[in-house]
């Protein structure tokens, strides 16, 4: 399993300047974040990737979305590999939005609210990674799977902070957190 952080989105590049929640609802990702994204398809290539599952965050339904393209993938989207609620960005857009922004998504099973709340805490974002874990592990079809989510989310499952557009390979079997080894990038995220 590959797990990719979303590109730069319009949050992270006033917050790697100022370190402030500059108050970006659900933010759209910038041309340097869909340029980090159409970079990382040569990273994918050859690695037998079959799907793309991915959050309902506008951030990374948009790199997914060039992430399919690139590489003919079906996309199955999942609230469960959502960000850690902590900052305005990781305030959703609410499922109607989402249903018409993208209706060639199958997003029906998305709600209205379906983010986690302002401040989901350590031990809810734990729990949640694990429940991803084990249940990526018990279906037992992971490889070749795609997953498009967040620093948070990603430094959850396996303990790396990962740059915008970086990758990880994933191991769901491997003890909690952890099984996860960032693949080295030649350009600068």
């Amino acid at each position: 399993m590959i797990l990719i952080r979303h590109g730069e989105s319009e949050f992270n590049v006033v917050f790697k300047k100022t370190r402030v929640d500059p108050g970006i609802r659900d933010p759209k990702l910038t041309p340097a974040g869909r340029a980090q994204i159409e970079a990382a398809v040569a990273q994918l290539q050859g690695r037998q990737c079959t799907r793309i599952m991915t959050s309902p965050y506008a951030r990374t339904l948009e790199s997914a979305v060039i992430l399919a393209a690139a590489l003919d993938l079906p996309i199955a989207v999942d609230p469960t590999i959502g960000e850690r609620a902590a900052f305005a960005c990781d305030v959703g857009s609410p499922g109607s939005d989402l249903r018409k922004r993208w209706p060639d998504l199958a997003l029906h099973h998305i709600e209205e609210t379906w983010w986690p709340p302002l401040v989901e805490s350590d031990e809810a974002l734990d729990t949640r990674c694990l429940a991803f874990r084990n249940g990526m592990n018990d279906a037992g079809d992971w490889r070749g799977t795609l997953v498009v989510s967040h620093w948070g989310f990603i430094r959850g499952l396996t303990g790396h902070r990962v740059e915008n557009a970086q990758l990880v390979e994933f191991d769901p079997t491997a003890a909690h957190p952890g099984g996860g080894s960032v693949v080295s990038s030649e350009r600068p995220c």
